[in-house]
Order: C-alpha cells, then structure tokens, then sequence
C-alpha cells in the first residue's frame, strides 16, 4: 500500500489528543451537553477507498458517523452534532482539506495528515479558533 500523501491516511486510527477542541465546537454552534459528551469520546477513525469514491467513519460508544466522497464534488453531510451542511474535499498534495458550509454560512476547514511520527493529524479551524486532534494507527 502506498503510504505516502493521502493514501496513507487509509487504514484505521485510534484516538490519541487534542487541544482546544470544545473551543472550536463552541465556535461552531455546538451546544453545552453534546461538547461535554464529545470530551468523553475516544473514537476510531476508518478510511477506505474503491473506485475512487472515499468513505470515512467514526466510531465511538456513542454512536457511529459514516459519509462517502468523491475529492472535488460537493456533498451534503450531517455532522456528527446533527447540524446539515454543504462540505468538499479536496486533496492537496499530501493533505486531505474538508470544508464545510452550515446554513447560516458559517465556515469550517478540517485538514488531515499523516505527520513525520506516522499519526493522523487533524487540524480544525473555524471563525478565529484553531484545534487540534491526533490519532494512532490501529494495532
């Protein structure tokens, strides 16, 4: 398998860290008790591809998240917090850049790469806050 760039970010990832994420949910709209419920959540990333189509999904005790894509077509997503947006991914040399439009237009970017120690780093910004999270390949 070709672990370079993007296609590195296939296989399956275990939650690490982060920093100033309930920051970056309460800077798009998330309310009170879901970022408390979110804080608590250690979710395991998977991604695949066929065809050319991508899925990504999400699982947790809580619940699991799944969406497809193809890089570059726009897809309507329902967030993990239930909000309905307008998101594209595009790939960008080595990184994966999703962005989200919510229908009050507010904006999210969520950039993911794979960094120099082989973890799945996802950077996340929205309005003037940043956040970070990071994963572990699965054993």
């Amino acid at each position: 398998m070709d672990s370079s760039g993007v296609q590195g970010l296939k296989g399956s990832w275990d939650y690490v860290d982060g920093e100033n994420f309930d920051e970056y949910m309460k800077e798009l709209g998330v309310g009170w008790a879901l970022r408390m419920t979110a804080k608590g959540i250690k979710p395991r990333i998977i991604i695949s591809e066929a065809g050319g189509k991508w899925t990504l999904r999400t699982e947790s005790a809580i619940k699991t998240v799944t969406y497809d894509f193809t890089p570059g077509q726009e897809f309507d997503e329902t967030t993990p917090d239930g909000r309905e947006v307008k998101s594209t991914i595009n790939f960008e040399g080595n990184k994966w850049v999703h962005t989200s439009i919510d229908k009050s237009g507010k904006k999210s970017v969520v950039t993911r790469y794979v960094d120099d120690k082989g973890q799945h780093m996802i950077e996340m910004e929205c309005g003037s806050v940043k956040a970070r999270r990071w994963y572990k390949r699965a054993e």
